[in-house]
């Protein structure tokens, strides 16, 4: 762990403001793609990736997501940093760790980060709960059940994995470290992907500031909009926007802070999903990569964190977009923790900034790509 991570939490508290919550409804005309890129690239060509997510295992769409990572020519993947959500921190390493033996990459540094978010515990998540409804999926702090091994009262316990122990440790350097480390050493150059809660960017940005005007971009996924009729409708796990109902100061922080740019990958994320054609397609190849996919995938889960690492690398799969103006809903009571979009001329000016809202992808290109991927 970061020796710097303890010491930050209180100061990150500090530097939060009230968001005042607003939604608007038309807030600008959508453009065609293919949606312009960020002028910067690096020297090589090659796309420089810092990738944040909370790897749930084995399988299901976080560890998923580091196919493309892996198998894309195009990619330099500088590291992978680690946070809790969908499970503990110290799971969701080890079965990291695990994959990436499987698929013959020991070579990429993984990188732990926070155990908890910036302010939210789980007790006041349940007091939230009380007053104003139930969050289906509390990730970490989701109840057991038959079938899933969440141990909401053990941080540090690992369960036993179906898919074997890793022989490989985590890097020495923690997460915060290892993102401003890499930012700082390429300058213009590193594009921020985070797919999980945005607790450890925002402790970057609490070090050091200057780490969003060094950065290319960074690539977001969470933000989903107007989803209330799909939770009373659909599956509700899946039209909840967890990521940032699990540290809404943390996307505070991220979602304010003057980026180069800001995309986010909201709702699009969940057009594709993992079917069972797509599982046994996969798995017909026989490598270790396409066993472990066929093996440990969740058939209907959307491919969300698998689309949104491909929007980071190809930005030509973009057909639609939107730029808005976000943050997230900080004030304590029922929209605790909801983005809040407007466009420019009606946003409060309290410091959000333009966000490059993905409302289109070509999904078919990317599901071909991406059973190619897994494939190999």
């Amino acid at each position: 762990m970061t020796k710097i991570l303890p010491t930050l939490l209180a100061a990150a508290a500090l530097a939060i403001a009230p968001t005042v919550p607003a939604l608007a409804k038309d807030a600008a005309a959508p453009t065609a793609a293919p949606a312009s890129a960020p002028t910067e690239a690096s020297q090589d060509g090659k796309v420089r990736i810092f990738f944040d997510n909370d790897f749930l295992g084995p399988g299901q769409s976080n560890i998923q997501s580091m196919i493309p990572l892996l198998r894309d020519p195009r990619v330099d993947l500088m590291g992978v940093g680690v946070v809790t959500g969908d499970a503990w921190m110290t799971e969701e390493t080890q079965h990291l760790l695990r994959f990436l033996e499987i698929a013959g990459r020991t070579d990429v540094p993984v990188h732990a980060g926070a155990k908890m978010p910036l302010l939210r515990t789980q007790a006041e998540m349940a007091n939230w709960e009380a007053r104003y409804g139930r969050i289906p999926f509390k990730g970490a702090w989701s109840t057991p059940r038959p079938g899933r091994t969440y141990h909401p009262e053990d941080p540090d316990l690992v369960p036993p994995m179906p898919e074997g122990m890793p022989s490989v440790a985590v890097a020495d350097t923690g997460a915060v470290d290892a993102l401003v480390s890499a930012v700082r050493q390429h300058p213009g150059e590193i594009t921020i992907v985070s797919a999980g809660p945005l607790t450890n960017i925002a402790l970057a940005l609490r070090v050091a500031p200057d780490i969003a005007t060094l950065a290319r971009e960074i690539v977001i996924e969470p933000g989903k909009l107007d989803t209330a009729l799909g939770r009373a409708t659909g599956n509700t796990d899946y039209s909840t926007d967890f990521n940032f109902l699990f540290d809404p100061e943390a996307a505070h922080i991220v979602l304010t802070a003057p980026w180069k740019r800001i995309t986010l990958v909201g709702n699009v994320s969940s057009k594709v999903k993992v079917t069972p054609e797509v599982a046994k397609r996969i798995g017909k190849a026989g490598t270790p990569v396409a066993t472990y996919f066929e093996t440990y995938a969740r058939l209907g889960q959307p491919l969300w964190d698998e689309i949104t690492v491909a929007v980071a690398i190809d930005r030509s799969l973009v057909t639609e977009e939107l730029v808005v103006r976000m943050d997230v809903d900080t004030m304590p009571g029922m929209h605790y923790g909801e983005p809040q979009v407007w466009k420019d001329d009606m946003a409060p000016n309290a410091g959000e900034r333009p966000v490059h809202l993905i409302l289109g992808i070509d999904e078919a290109r990317f599901l071909k790509d991406f059973i190619a991927q897994a494939q190999q």
